[in-house]
Order: structure tokens, then sequence, then C-alpha cells
């Protein structure tokens, strides 16, 4: 074995005491001291320690250590101690109110079902009995939703789907889709007014059919035949709202459907929108918009491929419903052209979502989509093309 050279043992000796100074003085720093943390006696006598994350509507999130985040609600609560700050909204305040930010802030206390918010200055202490408390948040987050701008990555919410099935037997036959749903919601909190609100969907359906080619009984070759499915759609939507249920929206299109001889339709257009129900379970969207529409057509009996430019519009409904057990989606559309009337079209999708495990869920959904004004080709093409989709779908939540 080669032994150490008295320059290299030096250079290690060296090396050894900064490691240990290191080491010595991390240690004889002050360590920072955790928080204290939040308190819950609940009516049974069992009491909880973690953090008071926020209460909604009556029923409280609390994050307590090895029992992960628990919903609780206040009627099952004895007493209540927090360490931090909170923002109390009462069912009575007021939009101007919650937007301005004058609302009961500072730590709390519960007893009696008297909610006591306690200032750090020396203002007036609030006791508000709990009948009369909607939301309770911190106040970072209030300060973040009301004065904080979001940045273009944050804030988005959305899901990712992909099915695929395959078949090999004297035919060989495969089809894929996959699909992304991304939504954008400022603030992020459904107890502030929406201010703005930003989609991108984009959906994706490719399957082939191959039959082999063959000879048949009288030893004629029979060439293989490929039959093709290719169905794509993107669209985007920005919504800013100028009250709580009305909002002017921009929006675009863009669709391939191989099978209805479409190459490519483009949709770029403005309207008014109107949020007819909203509730925490459902919502319901009516919106008009005046538009642009380019129509794209591979081929035509002649061999020509005919553009139509259109100034049309777009009537929709949107509706969701979110259950525990699942969450439904539906989307109707009806597409008119003033300078060609037969140049119209509607679609219709509608999706279910049934969660399984964490952010995993199964998806059924079909999309039925019709086109009326189509060139005559050969073969014939159908003005109808109708899709069945089954999947799994992964959802995502922004941190923010």
């Amino acid at each position: 074995m080669k032994l150490l050279s008295r320059s290299s043992l030096a250079r290690f000796g060296l090396f050894f005491a900064f490691v240990l100074t290191l080491g010595a003085a991390a240690h004889a720093a002050p360590q920072k001291q955790p928080k204290a943390p939040d308190v819950i006696v609940l009516s049974n006598g069992d009491t909880l320690h973690g953090i008071f994350l926020r209460s909604v509507n009556g029923t409280v999130l609390f994050q307590s250590g090895p029992l992960g985040e628990l919903h609780i609600q206040w009627s099952s609560i004895k007493e209540l101690r927090t360490a931090q700050p909170f923002a109390v909204l009462k069912n009575s305040a007021t939009s101007s109110q919650i937007q301005s930010g004058h609302l009961p802030t500072g730590r709390l206390t519960l007893a009696s079902q008297i909610l006591t918010v306690h200032p750090s200055a020396n203002a007036t202490i609030a006791r508000i009995p709990l009948k009369d408390v909607r939301i309770v948040t911190s106040l970072a987050t209030l300060q973040k939703q009301l004065g904080h701008q979001q940045g273009f990555f944050q804030g988005w919410n959305g899901s990712a789907t992909a099915g695929a099935s395959l078949v090999t037997a004297t035919e060989k036959q495969y089809t894929v889709t996959a699909g992304v749903s991304l939504e954008r919601v400022a603030p992020t909190v459904s107890w502030l007014r929406r201010r703005n609100n930003t989609q991108f969907n984009f959906t994706a359906s490719y399957g082939k059919i191959t039959q082999p080619a063959y000879y048949n009984a009288t030893g004629t070759l029979v060439p293989s035949i490929v039959t093709k499915t290719a169905i794509y759609h993107f669209d985007g939507e920005r919504d800013e709202y100028f009250s709580p249920r009305f909002f002017t929206l921009a929006q675009t299109a863009f669709d391939h459907n191989f099978s209805q001889n479409l190459q490519l339709q483009q949709i770029y257009g403005g309207g008014i929108g109107w949020t007819a129900i909203k509730t925490h379970r459902q919502e319901v969207d009516l919106k008009a918009t005046v538009q642009y529409e380019k129509q794209h057509f591979i081929s035509t009996a002649g061999g020509a491929n005919p553009d139509e430019n259109l100034i049309g519009s777009t009537f929709s409904a949107n509706y969701a419903l979110h259950l525990k057990p699942f969450t439904f989606q539906q989307a109707l559309s009806y597409v008119t052209a003033y300078n060609n009337t037969k140049a119209y079209s509607a679609n219709e999708t509608n999706s279910l979502v049934f969660p399984t495990w964490k952010n995993l869920a199964f998806s059924v959904g079909t999309n039925d989509s019709y086109l009326n004004f189509i060139p005559i080709s050969y073969p014939p093409t159908k003005h109808n093309s109708f899709q069945f989709i089954m999947g799994l779908t992964y959802s995502f939540h922004s941190a923010y």
C-alpha cells in the first residue's frame, strides 16, 4: 500500500479540521423553534394538534400529523385555539367588504359555539356566533388572493386522459385516445368574486384498421385495405367578469376530422356569457359569440380543395355537476354562418369521471359532432361523427 505524503496528510488534516469547525458552528447555532400547533378539542373530549387550514360553509379542514387532512363539522368542535392569524367572513359580509379586506382578522379561539377573533393590535375583539360564520381563511391566503397577480405558470388545474385498444386477428386494428384539459380561475378561491377564467382543451383520437392482401378463389390478388380515423380538437378561451354572473369572452378553436373530410376548421371570435346557475355542486354557463370561421376540406369529387370563409356565431351551454361518487360535464354548441346558411354545425360532448385512487380516475365519455356543409366526395362522406371514449384520467391541482 502506498503511504500518503506529508503534504497530503497536512491537506487532509486541514480539511478534517474545517469540517469539524463547520459541524461545531452548526451545532452551536440557535435552532429555529417550531411554530406552536393549533389545537382542536372535539365534543367527545379528544384533542387534536396540528394546523388549522380553513373552514368553508360549516366544514373545517384540519391537518393533524399522521392522520392527514381531516374534515370536521363545526358542530363537532368544542374548543379551538390557533397560533396564526385568520380572516373571518360572516354570512352578512358584502362583496365590497370582502374585496377591500375589511374583515375581522387575528388569532382564533372557540368556546360555547362563539368564535372569538383576537387582533394583533389593540383593536376591538370580535365575537361571532358560529351560525354566522361562512368562511375562515388564513390571513396570508386572503392577502394573496386580493392583491397578488398570478404568474403565467401559476394557478392551473386540470386533467390528462389516455386510452388505447389493440386487436390482432385476421385484421389488425388499434386506436389511441388522449386529452388534456387546463383551467385557471382568478381568484382561485370560490368565496371571492371571479375576475377571469382561462381554459385550454385538447383531444385526439387516432386509429387504423388494416385488412391484409390475399388471393381469392380465382387466384386474383386482392390488395390490402387500410382504413384510418384521425380526429383532433383544440380550443382556448379567456373570460373577463364585469359582474358576479356576466362576463365577456374571447375564444379560438381548431378541428381536424378525417372521417368528415375536414382538413382544418379555424374559429376566432368573441362575445358575452352568463353564469345562470352557480353552487358548490353545479354550474351552468351560457355563451354567445360573433366569429370568423375558415374551413378547408381534404378533397372533393372534382379534386379541388375548397375553402369556406364564414362569418357567424356560436351559441353554447356548459353544465358541470360535482358529486362525491362522480363528476359529470356536458357541453353543447351550435355554430351558424350568416353568409352561407347551409354551413352550420353542432357538437355535444359528455364525460363521467369516477375517482378511484388519489389523483387517478376512470372516465367514460362521448363526442358527437355534425357538419352540415360538406363538399361532394368519393367515397361519400357522412355528416355525423360519433365517438365513445373510455380511459384513465389523472387530475392535477395547483398549490397556489
